[in-house]
Protein backbone atom coordinates (compact mmCIF):
# COMPACT_ATOMS: atom_id res chain seq x y z
CA UNK A 1 0.00 0.00 0.00
CA UNK A 2 1.49 3.33 -1.04
CA UNK A 3 1.26 6.35 1.19
CA UNK A 4 0.11 9.62 -0.32
CA UNK A 5 2.35 12.62 0.19
CA UNK A 6 1.36 16.26 0.13
CA UNK A 7 3.46 18.97 -1.49
CA UNK A 8 3.56 22.74 -1.83
CA UNK A 9 5.27 24.54 -4.68
CA UNK A 10 6.12 28.23 -4.33
CA UNK A 11 5.33 30.16 -7.50
CA UNK A 12 3.92 33.59 -8.35
CA UNK A 13 0.23 33.65 -9.27
CA UNK A 14 0.88 34.52 -12.92
CA UNK A 15 2.99 31.36 -13.29
CA UNK A 16 0.39 29.34 -11.37
CA UNK A 17 -2.26 30.37 -13.90
CA UNK A 18 -0.02 29.16 -16.74
CA UNK A 19 0.42 25.77 -15.05
CA UNK A 20 -3.26 25.36 -14.15
CA UNK A 21 -4.32 26.23 -17.71
CA UNK A 22 -1.84 23.66 -19.06
CA UNK A 23 -2.56 20.98 -16.44
CA UNK A 24 1.03 20.79 -15.17
CA UNK A 25 3.45 22.05 -12.57
CA UNK A 26 7.05 23.08 -12.95
CA UNK A 27 9.17 24.14 -10.02
CA UNK A 28 12.49 25.73 -9.14
CA UNK A 29 13.04 27.24 -12.57
CA UNK A 30 12.21 24.04 -14.44
CA UNK A 31 14.38 21.59 -12.50
CA UNK A 32 13.43 17.89 -12.54
CA UNK A 33 14.56 16.97 -8.99
CA UNK A 34 11.57 18.26 -7.00
CA UNK A 35 9.10 16.75 -9.46
CA UNK A 36 10.80 13.34 -9.26
CA UNK A 37 9.82 13.11 -5.59
CA UNK A 38 6.09 13.23 -6.40
CA UNK A 39 3.96 10.20 -7.27
CA UNK A 40 0.57 9.66 -8.87
CA UNK A 41 -2.21 10.58 -6.46
CA UNK A 42 -0.11 12.88 -4.28
CA UNK A 43 -1.71 16.14 -3.22
CA UNK A 44 -0.19 19.32 -4.60
CA UNK A 45 -0.86 22.99 -3.89
CA UNK A 46 0.71 26.25 -4.97
CA UNK A 47 1.61 29.00 -2.54
CA UNK A 48 2.06 32.38 -4.25
CA UNK A 49 4.04 35.00 -2.36
CA UNK A 50 3.42 37.52 -5.18
CA UNK A 51 0.98 38.12 -8.00
CA UNK A 52 3.74 38.24 -10.64
CA UNK A 53 7.38 37.24 -10.91
CA UNK A 54 9.70 38.79 -9.89
CA UNK A 55 8.35 42.04 -8.45
CA UNK A 56 4.55 41.83 -8.43
CA UNK A 57 2.58 43.04 -5.45
CA UNK A 58 2.57 40.69 -2.44
CA UNK A 59 -0.24 38.10 -2.44
CA UNK A 60 0.75 35.54 0.26
CA UNK A 61 -1.97 33.01 -0.55
CA UNK A 62 -2.47 29.42 -1.65
CA UNK A 63 -3.63 29.77 -5.23
CA UNK A 64 -4.19 26.27 -6.70
CA UNK A 65 -4.71 22.72 -5.46
CA UNK A 66 -4.92 19.33 -7.14
CA UNK A 67 -3.65 15.77 -7.48
CA UNK A 68 -0.56 14.55 -9.32
CA UNK A 69 -1.96 12.69 -12.33
CA UNK A 70 0.56 10.04 -13.31
CA UNK A 71 3.87 10.89 -11.65
CA UNK A 72 5.70 10.98 -15.01
CA UNK A 73 8.20 13.84 -15.28
CA UNK A 74 8.59 15.13 -18.82
CA UNK A 75 10.57 17.88 -20.49
CA UNK A 76 8.62 20.56 -22.34
CA UNK A 77 9.69 21.42 -25.85
CA UNK A 78 11.22 24.85 -26.00
CA UNK A 79 9.68 27.38 -28.35
CA UNK A 80 11.89 27.71 -31.44
CA UNK A 81 13.04 31.15 -30.35
CA UNK A 82 14.07 30.07 -26.82
CA UNK A 83 16.33 27.43 -25.35
CA UNK A 84 14.44 27.01 -22.05
CA UNK A 85 13.00 23.47 -21.80
CA UNK A 86 11.62 23.03 -18.26
CA UNK A 87 10.72 19.72 -16.66
CA UNK A 88 7.03 19.33 -15.84
CA UNK A 89 4.60 17.00 -14.13
CA UNK A 90 0.90 16.59 -14.94
CA UNK A 91 -1.52 17.75 -12.23
CA UNK A 92 -5.31 17.54 -12.18
CA UNK A 93 -6.25 20.85 -10.60
CA UNK A 94 -9.49 21.25 -8.67
CA UNK A 95 -11.71 24.33 -8.70
CA UNK A 96 -10.71 26.36 -5.64
CA UNK A 97 -10.54 29.86 -4.23
CA UNK A 98 -7.38 31.62 -3.10
CA UNK A 99 -6.67 31.14 0.61
CA UNK A 100 -4.62 33.85 2.33
CA UNK A 101 -1.93 32.27 4.49
CA UNK A 102 -1.97 34.65 7.46
CA UNK A 103 -5.17 33.24 9.05
CA UNK A 104 -3.72 29.71 8.69
CA UNK A 105 -0.21 30.23 10.10
CA UNK A 106 -0.96 29.33 13.73
CA UNK A 107 -2.56 26.02 12.72
CA UNK A 108 0.08 24.85 10.24
CA UNK A 109 2.64 22.59 11.91
CA UNK A 110 5.19 22.82 9.08
CA UNK A 111 5.61 26.53 9.87
CA UNK A 112 7.90 26.31 12.88
CA UNK A 113 8.49 30.02 13.42
CA UNK A 114 5.14 31.79 13.50
CA UNK A 115 6.88 35.18 13.36
CA UNK A 116 9.28 34.29 10.51
CA UNK A 117 6.81 32.04 8.69
CA UNK A 118 8.12 32.87 5.21
CA UNK A 119 11.24 30.80 5.93
CA UNK A 120 9.17 27.63 5.49
CA UNK A 121 8.85 28.43 1.78
CA UNK A 122 12.44 29.52 1.06
CA UNK A 123 13.43 26.45 -0.99
CA UNK A 124 10.45 26.72 -3.36
CA UNK A 125 9.14 23.22 -2.69
CA UNK A 126 8.23 21.31 0.44
CA UNK A 127 6.39 18.27 1.72
CA UNK A 128 3.77 18.94 4.38
CA UNK A 129 1.80 16.75 6.79
CA UNK A 130 -1.63 15.53 5.72
CA UNK A 131 -3.38 17.51 8.48
CA UNK A 132 -1.79 20.75 7.26
CA UNK A 133 -2.73 20.01 3.66
CA UNK A 134 -6.30 19.26 4.75
CA UNK A 135 -6.46 22.63 6.54
CA UNK A 136 -5.20 24.40 3.39
CA UNK A 137 -7.69 22.50 1.21
CA UNK A 138 -10.57 23.49 3.48
CA UNK A 139 -9.48 27.14 3.38
CA UNK A 140 -9.56 26.88 -0.43
CA UNK A 141 -13.15 25.61 -0.29
CA UNK A 142 -12.36 21.94 -0.95
CA UNK A 143 -13.65 18.80 0.79
CA UNK A 144 -10.36 17.09 1.66
CA UNK A 145 -11.88 13.66 2.38
CA UNK A 146 -13.68 13.62 -0.97
CA UNK A 147 -10.77 15.04 -2.99
CA UNK A 148 -8.08 12.88 -1.35
CA UNK A 149 -9.75 9.62 -0.22
CA UNK A 150 -7.69 7.15 1.77
CA UNK A 151 -5.40 5.10 -0.45
CA UNK A 152 -5.37 1.32 -0.48
CA UNK A 153 -9.10 0.65 -0.13
CA UNK A 154 -10.82 0.15 -3.43
CA UNK A 155 -14.49 0.90 -3.87
CA UNK A 156 -15.12 -2.84 -4.23
CA UNK A 157 -13.85 -3.62 -0.72
CA UNK A 158 -16.50 -4.02 1.95
CA UNK A 159 -16.57 -3.54 5.69
CA UNK A 160 -16.98 -6.69 7.85
CA UNK A 161 -20.63 -5.71 8.41
CA UNK A 162 -21.23 -5.48 4.65
CA UNK A 163 -19.55 -8.87 4.13
CA UNK A 164 -21.75 -10.43 6.82
CA UNK A 165 -24.92 -8.93 5.30
CA UNK A 166 -23.93 -10.18 1.83
CA UNK A 167 -23.30 -13.75 3.04
CA UNK A 168 -26.58 -13.81 5.02
CA UNK A 169 -28.67 -12.61 2.07
CA UNK A 170 -28.00 -15.74 -0.04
Amino acid sequence: MNERNYWIGVVSRDHVAFGVDGGFTQLNHGKAAPLERMRAGDGFAFYSPRTAYPDGPPLQAFTAIGRVRDGVVYQARPPHDQGFAPFRLRVDYLPARDAPIKPLIEGLSFIRSKTHWGAAFRFGFLRVPEADFARIAAAMGRDFAADFPAMGKSTSEHTPEEESMASNST
